[in-house]
Formats: C-alpha cells, structure tokens, sequence
C-alpha cells in the first residue's frame, strides 16, 4: 500500500481528495464500494476535477445500473460520449455482460454461450477486454472507473485468472471435437468463420490486452483505488474487506470518502439527528483509527440529491477543502438562529390547536 500523502512527522494525511489531481502520473482511478453509499456523484465529481487539471478525462460506468446518465443528466452509451460543459470530459456507459450482437457476425454465439456457462465470469471478461483495448486506441490522459458494487469489482481484477480457464477450455473443447467442428463449418458453409484457432487468437488476444493493463494497475504511479463508504457499521465492514483483497491484487489504495455525514457542530435539534451523528462518530473514528495513513474525506449529507453539472461542480468543493458548518453550535448566530426557528414553529402549533379547537366546536 502507498502511504496515504503525510509528510512523516506524523502529521494526518490531508483529508481532501488534492492528492490525486497533483499525482500526475495517474492513468486509471477506481471509485468502489458497497451499493447505495454514492459512488457515481463520487466518481463524476472527481472527473470533473480531474478535467480541470489533466488533458483529457474519460470517466466509464461499469455498473449495470447505470447512473452516471443520471448523474450528469445526460444520455451516455457504450461509446465515448462529450459531457456537456466540458470540451475534455468524456463519459461512457457499458454493460460487463458480453452481447451478442458483438459476435453474431462471426458466428460464435453458440460456443461462446457453451465457454460462458462453463466458466463464470468470462462473458464480463471478455466484454472488460473489448472495452480496454477500445479505451487505449484513444488515449485518454486519466481514466475513472465508476465501477459496480463491491463484488463485481474484485471480479474485475481477477479476469486474467478468468480468461486463463477460458483458453484451458477451450483448449478441451478443441481436443474433444475438433475434428467434428471443422466438418461441420464445412457442411454449413461457415468457412473459416468458426475456425477454433481464429477463436483462440481472440481469447489470447484479449488476454493479453488484460495482462497489459493489469500490470498498468498494478503500478501505483499510474493506478490507484478509491474507497466510498457511510459511517456505518456494514460499510466500514465492506471497506476493510475490499482494502485487504485491493492489498492481495497489489493495487494501490490511499483515498477513503466517507459520504452523507452529519456534522456534530451543525445547530442540529433533531433527537433523531442527534442519536445518528453519535453514531456515525463511532465509526469515523474507527475508520481514522484504521485508515491512519489514508486520505480520508468526508462529505456532507445533503436535503437534496447532487444531479446535473451544476449540482456536481457546487458539492466538488467538499472534496477539495474539508466541510465547514455553516452555523457553528454556540455561537450568538446560531442561537438566535434557534430562538427565530422555536419562534415560527410555536406560531405554527398555535395555529393548528386554534384549527382543531373550532373543528371540535362545529363537531
């Protein structure tokens, strides 16, 4: 692991996200985590940030749900598409399930449903390959990942290994009915189309081009991986585990963002409100107690949603420079603040009794 950016005197790491925009090196940006803690507003944002610093940015949703459409308020597909407001911020979506129309041409749909079932996992990776080798034609200065739940990421880092069984079977399927395939691409008249080893040299091609980049990744000068968590139980759970396999696969991860945080210092009366943030501040500090060498950010939960390039660009300053209250509790602000609050709801509880006292009397 990389150490997390402090500067040896045992001074906390900086806990906004700038290190990674100053890290000029950087060529691939994972943003992971467990479902619903707010990976794609993480991942748009920090694109846009990147954009600002870097040449050319290319942010790629990989998770089937496909929210950065949403995010951006704009429709993305498969390809590179421009985000609007931007002449260097590109977005793609794509769908980690091979689809069969990229094969129906060459008349594979049948074998490659057959190695499919046979080993799982290498539809994705096949289709993660056809994505990476469309990705390095166009070379982007950075590319973010805006990548499935937990899960599905680490499958990701695991499909050389995937793509490996695929060729052994394939090997097998080739041994066993070699002979049987190529009469019957004969007898259909399919040519060459179904030739075992044209399918071979694509497996091994795509291999390859997974190898090559798992080695990218394995750089932390040009990779590293980005933690979005809540300061909850089961997603501090869920980020140790991912920080320990992201450790076994050799990826560099040093940024945690903690999302949807309320502030304790925040003129917050709410019992509710009140029992939460104690809670979430068990766990942020087990995360720092943790994390002691990791960036971590932690960001403020929203009344609203973050949608639309304005929206995203308003809430970037949090990953930048950490989140101040905008009342302090304790101040002469906040407090006549409360008092104009009581006052108003005082009038409004007034106003309801008198409506209930004259509905009673017409009753």
């Amino acid at each position: 692991m990389a150490d997390g950016g402090g500067d040896g005197d045992g001074a906390m790491p900086d806990p906004t996200v700038r290190n990674l925009l100053e890290q000029e090196s950087l060529k691939w940006v994972f943003v992971g985590g467990k479902g619903g803690v707010g990976k794609t507003t993480c991942s748009s944002i920090l694109s846009i940030l990147l954009a600002s610093a870097r040449q050319s940015v290319l942010v790629i949703s990989t998770d089937p749900a496909h929210n950065l459409s949403d995010a951006f308020q704009q429709r993305f597909t498969k390809f590179p598409t421009l985000v609007r407001g931007f002449n260097n911020l590109y977005a793609m979506e794509i769908d980690p399930k091979v689809e069969n129309d990229d094969f129906a041409n060459e008349g594979m749909e049948g074998f490659l449903s057959e190695l499919t079932n046979a080993i799982p996992g290498v539809d994705e990776a096949m289709s993660f390959a056809e994505m990476l080798k469309l990705v390095q034609t166009m070379d982007y200065s950075v590319v973010v990942f805006d990548t499935a739940p937990t899960g599905h990421t680490l499958r990701l880092l695991q499909f050389p290994a995937t793509l490996e069984k695929g060729l052994e079977k394939m090997m097998a399927l080739k041994n066993k009915f070699g002979g049987l395939l190529n009469q019957a691409t004969r007898l259909f008249g399919l040519g060459d189309e179904l030739n075992e080893d044209a399918m071979l040299g694509r497996l091994e091609g795509m291999k390859d081009v997974i190898e090559q980049v798992n080695r990218q990744f394995k750089d932390p000068d040009l990779t590293t991986f980005v933690c979005v968590c809540i300061p909850e139980f089961l997603s501090l759970y869920e980020t140790e585990r991912l920080v320990q396999e992201l450790a076994k696969f050799e990826i560099d991860a040093h940024n945690i963002i903690i999302n949807q945080v309320l502030f304790d210092e925040e003129a917050v009366e709410s019992k509710l409100l009140k029992a939460r943030i104690k809670m979430q501040q068990k766990y942020i500090d087990q995360f720092h107690m943790l994390y002691d060498d990791f960036n971590i950010t932690k960001l403020p939960l929203l009344p609203e949603e973050v949608c639309g390039v304005q929206a995203l660009q308003n809430f970037s300053r949090h990953f930048l420079a950490p989140y101040k209250a905008a009342l302090k509790r304790g101040t002469v602000e906040e407090v006549e603040q409360r008092v104009s609050l009581l006052k108003s709801a005082l009038q409004e509880a007034e106003s309801e009794l008198d409506r209930l006292r004259k509905g009673k009397q017409v009753a």
